[in-house]
């Protein structure tokens, strides 16, 4: 609905240029078209005065009169009203809000998506566990967040691969296969040979019964057969790999999650991808030798300190991997990378990016964009919830989504924004009540399906067009209130896009979900009046819609009943 509003501010500031009442080199500010925190302000309010007015050398108050007087008429604008020190608030008019329905029911699944990034690319890494266990709640929440980014950008015309990476190469992935080599020869957690750095889960058993028994794992194409012997640490390795990468696919798609792409760190090192990463930036003059080892002079580009490369073993260091990583993100034609990530990662951004740029390849300086998560706490019975006897010292997302379901599972771990730390409420998300989020929206989408039913069995046939044309009836307060808060549904997409914050969509369809359940309770819908039954089903249609496609974007289904 801002995008009439913006095309008006634009005519009356040309019509102000044509008049003489603006210079002609005063060029159109980047003005705002947003919502007042409260309707007694407007509908919308725009700063466009405000911000003309020093280039124009006037006062702004003055400069929004003449503005104002310069607007074009509009059957949506109720009314125009100057505030403050020059901002100017639109006050619509029913017909507006009512079109918007209109909109929501023709567009259908469509409502909502726009073409702002159209013709552009976006990769988005998210979860990239290391694939020494099952995943954890934190991973969970990674997932949760990843996928909804993917979903909103995609929503916005982006055209969006989604990316996992697996760290299958380093000291992680030796302990796991010290870990199985140990259970193979009969050791468990406690005994006196058990490795110091082994992983304790019961998983290590299984992923050891399977390699003796001697199963084949099927892995994006590749086999990996368990060859039972005990003494093989290079085929014990890749078989652990294996397996736990299926246990890992396997979580994530009970999850509804995803991927177009899986990167294995160690292609890096077998396609001399670090090596060449390494070599450039030796050749461009931006490492230099000093206590055997290798350095980046990542403080030429911001890090508050240099950085180690290459230690004196010989080793490198993680992040510089991360940086072949990128650069194979930007080779591959990802002009957009975001890379989500949980927030103990933050001290090796500022090294990425600081070794990206010392390539010299115009990648730009906020290459990649990174959206952090914190940690989250899980608790049952007003008790934090921290073991899994499987994974040996985690609660893991396959125990959170047999306990939650799937759907509160995603709508928890996506409904606040990911840098807030975050407490799950098993307890919470198992209530069918309205104090539990999901349930609440989802309700108001049934509810809606559930008048349809009401009508058939009262013997009422809902003409859809006929309700478009007699949305003029839907003048009342209740319905106004409810068609606001529907329309808000597109920018709401838009927003959650821009930030890369998808938990905006959860915060909108809780808000939709009230507003749906206040008309509902005010508002009688199944009258006797045709044309006015038809009218309100229509705006309950539309929020249906509303609901559906934004539940869509948080991976959450939309129940018929419930």
């Amino acid at each position: 609905m801002k995008q009439p509003l913006r095309a008006l501010i634009d005519q009356g500031i040309d019509a102000l240029r044509a008049a003489g009442s603006l210079p002609a080199d005063v060029a159109t500010p980047d003005f705002v078209v947003e919502r007042p925190k409260t309707r007694e302000h407007g509908d919308f309010a725009t700063n466009a005065a405000l911000l003309l007015a020093k280039p124009a050398r006037s006062n702004p108050r003055a400069l929004a009169q003449l503005l104002l007087d310069a607007l074009p008429a509009s059957a949506d604008i109720a009314r125009v009203e100057i505030a403050g020190p020059g901002f100017i608030n639109f006050h619509l008019t029913a017909a507006a809000y009512q079109r918007e329905v209109a909109t929501a029911l023709r567009q259908g699944r469509d409502y909502g998506r726009n073409g702002r990034g159209e013709g552009k690319v976006a990769g988005v890494e998210y979860v990239s566990a290391n694939p020494t266990g099952p995943l954890h709640v934190g991973h969970g929440r990674a997932a949760a967040i990843g996928d909804c980014i993917s979903r909103v950008l995609a929503a916005n015309g982006w055209s969006v691969t989604r990316e996992f990476y697996y760290n299958d190469a380093g000291v992680q992935i030796e302990n796991l296969a010290r870990s199985t080599h140990a259970r193979l020869h009969g050791l468990k957690p406690g005994d006196a040979d058990w490795p110091e750095a082994a992983y304790n889960g019961d998983y290590i058993q299984d992923v050891a019964d399977a390699y003796l028994r001697g199963d084949s794992v099927e892995i994006e194409g590749q086999v990996v057969t368990g060859s039972g012997d005990i003494e093989d640490l290079d085929a014990i390795r890749r078989f652990a790999v294996a397996w736990l990468r299926r246990e890992q696919n396997g979580d994530l798609e009970a999850f509804g999650v995803n991927f177009d792409v899986y990167f294995l760190e160690s292609s890096l090192y077998r396609d001399d991808k670090v090596e060449e990463t390494v070599s450039r930036l030796n050749a461009n003059g931006r490492t230099y030798e000093e206590g055997g080892a290798l350095w980046l002079r990542s403080t030429d580009f911001g890090d508050d300190k240099d950085r180690v490369m290459r230690k004196s073993d010989g080793s490198y260091t993680y992040f510089v991997p991360d940086v072949a990583y990128h650069l194979s993100k930007w080779q591959r034609g990802y002009r957009r990378a975001i890379t989500e990530l949980g927030a103990d990662h933050h001290g090796s951004l500022a090294r990425v990016k600081a070794g990206l740029q010392a390539l010299d390849l115009g990648i730009p300086k906020d290459y990649p964009e990174y959206v952090l998560h914190q940690m989250v706490t899980v608790m049952r019975g007003g008790e934090e919830v921290k073991l899994s006897k499987r994974a040996g010292s985690y609660f893991t997302l396959r125990d959170l989504i047999d306990e939650a379901g799937r759907d509160a599972t995603r709508w928890f771990l996506i409904a606040r924004k990911p840098d807030s730390q975050l407490v799950f409420d098993i307890d919470l998300a198992r209530q069918q009540s309205n104090d539990n989020p999901v349930f609440y929206v989802q309700y108001a989408h049934a509810r809606v399906c559930s008048l349809l039913r009401q009508a058939a069995e009262k013997g009422y046939r809902h003409d859809a067009d006929h309700g478009i044309a007699q949305l003029s009836a839907l003048d009342d307060d209740a319905s106004l209130a409810l068609m606001v808060e529907l329309s808000r549904y597109p920018e709401t997409v838009e927003a959650a896009g821009d930030l890369l914050e998808p938990h905006l969509v959860a915060q909108y369809l809780r808000e939709l979900a009230y507003a749906f359940h206040t008309w509902y309770a005010a508002t009688p819908v199944l009258v006797e009046d045709a044309a006015l039954r038809d009218a309100r089903l229509a705006l309950a249609l539309a929020v249906r819609q509303a609901l559906e496609n934004g539940l869509d974007l948080l991976g959450v289904s939309a129940p018929e009943k419930m």
